[in-house]
């Protein structure tokens, strides 16, 4: 699957209701780490709404950074955690849930599926896919 392919695919998982953004963007790549997506569903259920009522990280790029040190094995990740987020920010314009939201500018600056989107390439990037 092609990283673009990913990125749809993790895009209708989000649109779907099935999961939330940070599940969206892990289970897409389930096939690639020594994971099960049912094991990566219940990691990441919890950042759903950015943690915390969109109070921190979107999920989308805490997924796609759970994802990142499982290809790792941790080793290196830190560093390469701090370029996709730069990468992620950059496509999107923020990296908290509610400032991509506009929760108290009125200004939404990334749908929740494009934020998935964008992860899931933003994270082929820095792997080379």
């Amino acid at each position: 699957m092609t990283i673009n392919e990913r990125a749809e695919k993790a895009a209708e998982l989000k649109l779907s209701g099935q999961c939330n953004c940070c599940q969206a963007v892990a289970g897409v790549f389930a096939d690639t780490v020594n994971v099960s997506k049912e094991d990566l569903h219940k990691i990441s259920a919890g950042f759903a709404a950015g943690m915390g009522c969109m109070e921190a990280t979107c999920g989308a790029l805490v997924g796609a950074n759970i994802i990142l040190g499982l290809r790792t094995n941790g080793e290196g990740t830190a560093r390469l955690s701090r370029e996709l987020l730069g990468k992620f920010k950059a496509k999107c314009g923020a990296t908290i849930c509610k400032d991509l939201k506009g929760v108290s500018t009125g200004k939404v600056l990334c749908e929740c599926e494009d934020c998935v989107r964008n992860a899931v390439i933003a994270l082929g990037e820095i792997t080379g896919e």
